[in-house]
């Protein structure tokens, strides 16, 4: 028996507006007059910055290194290659983008192996033994274990002692993929942080194909089911350091979102196209688009949410070609700029399960998180969003547009008005594809 779809959105006779997402079944009432209030949240008690200390401010800037795990990728400035397991030599070198384990991973090393008996692959091996030979690489893992483990001294454990708890740096399920820039090019004081809308399309495109990448290579690991990919910026999203980065995290089970997404679309493989951008584009909530993704503005979500959907034909992040990938990620960079540094948010993607039968398109969420949740919501599961899908597209698409002719988000953007809102653009389903 098909499932029946509630009508997304309704709006009642005095304004209210209820939501409901066809993709979580999450239910969203926004009240009227509550959509102007101010959003941005600035760093507080801005201090001027010392040129010295650029490189200093915390542990994830240029010139502290040392202070994180061994470097498993990175993006070379120039050429945009990415280099693999470099050396400890190579942390001198200067970088663009680079990807590191989380010391405080989600699931540990020891959850893979000793529910899986996951061990390291042969390359991964190899690297992590030739940089304990290096003496200096020995230091830098000696170094970021002691702080890990809070002034354990482990220069005198024995090798094998120190290869155990060295695993997790090399070979866990939990990275970040962390940003140059602390601050803008220029800045004067510590409220001009380097968002995701600050960067250049060109970086950010570069931000994207490293944690593809580093998405690709955490499936190395055969139990893994998912790879959860998400930035949280600033402390108000969930952000322990304000230095814009990413996470990845390998988990071993599918989500609950995921389970109720598939279930429909074994029954209607057209979903994603027909409850997605189709059925904004009947309510005028497409917010831009060019030849390889759509932006909306989405609904049925607990904070005011921007979506990006990618239209290519692949649904693995790292199978895109390389103008897909530019193609999404300038609209998620425009997004972000539009948005503004000044608002946390969170970034999340989603894409098919590695085990999924079903294909299910790559699409991004950045959520304003501009509210707290309370009471009434904890107790209804509906949920109360200040904003509503027609309120979050008026106040981006202004600024869209100034930011375009200002040259800081890719040309190439069509926006509101200019987009032609074609049906079924999601090629994701395989009856669409040519």
């Amino acid at each position: 028996m098909a499932t029946h779809i509630l009508e997304p959105l309704r709006r009642m006779a005095d304004g209210t507006i209820k939501q409901i997402n066809p993709f979580s079944g999450t239910e969203v009432w926004t009240v009227p007059g509550r959509a102007n209030r101010p959003i941005a949240q600035p760093v507080q008690n801005p201090q001027p910055i010392n040129p010295d200390e650029l490189g200093h401010y915390c542990i994830f800037c240029t010139q502290r290194v040392l202070q994180t795990p061994p470097e498993k990728s990175r993006i070379v400035p120039g050429s945009g290659e990415i280099v693999h397991h470099a050396g400890v030599d190579v942390l001198s070198q200067e970088w663009q983008f680079r990807r590191v384990a989380n010391l405080y991973e989600i699931l540990t090393f020891d959850y893979w192996a000793k529910n899986y008996g996951y061990q390291l692959p042969r390359d991964v091996q190899s690297w992590m033994d030739a940089y304990l030979a290096d003496p200096a690489g020995r230091a830098h893992v000696t170094g970021v274990l002691r702080a890990k483990f809070a002034g354990e001294d482990f220069d005198a454990k024995t090798d094998s002692e120190l290869h155990d708890a060295a695993l997790s740096l090399f070979g866990g399920g939990h990275d970040l993929i962390l940003a140059r820039r602390h601050f803008v090019k220029g800045a004067k004081d510590t409220s001009q942080l380097a968002s995701s809308g600050t960067l250049t399309p060109e970086e950010h495109e570069a931000y994207f194909r490293l944690t593809t990448d580093a998405m690709r290579d955490l499936y190395r690991n055969r139990y893994v089911r998912y790879v959860q990919v998400f930035q949280n910026w600033m402390k108000q999203a969930g952000a322990s350091l304000d230095h814009l980065h990413k996470q990845l995290v390998a988990i071993d089970q599918r989500t609950p979102n995921q389970a109720y997404e598939i279930e429909r679309v074994r029954e209607n493989p057209n979903y994603y196209n027909e409850w997605g951008v189709d059925y904004a584009g009947y309510q005028n909530l497409t917010i831009a688009e060019n030849d390889y993704a759509v932006a909306i503005a989405g609904f049925g979500h607990r904070y005011p949410t921007l979506e990006v959907w990618s239209k290519s034909a692949a649904t693995q992040p790292w199978e895109h070609s390389a103008a897909e990938l530019r193609g999404v990620s300038d609209l998620v960079q425009a997004m972000h700029a539009a948005t503004g540094p000044d608002v946390p948010c969170n970034e999340e993607w989603f894409a098919t399960p590695i085990d999924s039968d079903v294909d299910i398109p790559w699409r991004i969420l950045i959520k304003w998180r501009v509210s707290t949740l309370a009471g009434f919501e904890g107790g209804s599961k509906i949920y109360v969003n200040t904003i509503d899908p027609w309120a979050l597209r008026d106040r981006v698409v202004p600024r869209l547009l100034e930011l375009r002719a200002e040259g800081k988000v890719a040309s190439n953007i069509n926006i509101a008005t200019e987009c032609q809102v074609e049906r079924n653009s999601l090629k994701y389903n395989r009856f669409l594809q040519a």
